[in-house]
């Protein structure tokens, strides 16, 4: 049922996407903002599912190959479209695009965030599959299981190992990127994600963790968003 869930919000968000750009090509401030919206709710409801199948057994080969493989789908579905806020401030910092559409970029991704988590806690409370009972009353699930210390430099390394891969693979073939960034993401997870959950997305973080960042939100946003904003600039002023 999960995954059923999952390529269901997939192909609905790729028809979102093809009709977005068919009929608002003319617009194009209200169609950035739209496919970058659609496609960040794609990968946060995605995400929200298969964190409530982090428990399959055989653990963690169920989860890790989930990941692997729904990431290589989004890398394939969701072209053109960045997904992450830490993504979007690199064409702002060389000039690529300007900073009111590099705003709009970003409000898209947390308007997602928040689309997506309310779209989920909808889904969940039907209970159509045993992951989903009890899941709306777990409250903030508190993925740091370190101090914060040390989910602030984890986060922070991953992100620039993360956001460095990204710029240098961008010259590999894309049949061949998406499965090498999918194999990083999955390595990451596997690494850390029993103590940060390895997101390096701020709004993807906020999208699985609100209630946490509603309890906590100074360690929360420092750990989740200021890390891999702080990771993006040092790759930034480094390359």
């Amino acid at each position: 049922t999960s995954l059923l869930l999952m390529a269901g919000i997939m192909v609905t968000v790729g028809l979102c996407r093809r009709l977005t750009r068919r009929r608002l090509r003319s617009h194009q401030r209200f169609c950035t903002f739209l496919l970058e919206m659609f496609s960040t709710f794609q990968i946060c409801a995605c995400t929200n599912e298969l964190c409530l199948l982090g428990n399959v057994e055989p653990k963690p080969h169920t989860a890790l190959t989930l990941t692997y493989g729904f990431t290589v789908l989004h890398g394939l579905t969701l072209t053109g479209s960045t997904c992450n806020p830490c993504g979007t401030l690199q064409p702002m910092w060389g000039g690529g695009i300007s900073v009111k559409m590099g705003g709009l970029k970003v409000g898209a991704q947390f308007v997602a965030a928040v689309l997506a988590r309310v779209f989920m806690h909808f889904i969940w409370s039907l209970e159509m599959a045993e992951p989903h009972f009890g899941a709306l009353s777990q409250g903030c699930s508190n993925p740091m299981q370190t101090t914060e210390t040390q989910a602030f430099c984890i986060e922070l390394l991953f992100s620039v190992v993360f956001q460095l891969t990204i710029l240098r693979v961008e010259s590999v073939n894309p049949k061949y990127k998406v499965h090498l960034i999918a194999l990083l993401i999955t390595m990451l997870v596997y690494a850390g994600g029993n103590l940060t959950g390895a997101i390096f997305n701020p709004a993807l973080a906020f999208s699985l963790h609100a209630n946490c960042f509603y309890d906590k939100f100074l360690s929360y946003s420092l750990v989740y968003w200021i890390a891999p904003s702080l990771g993006k600039f040092l790759i930034l002023h480094v390359f």
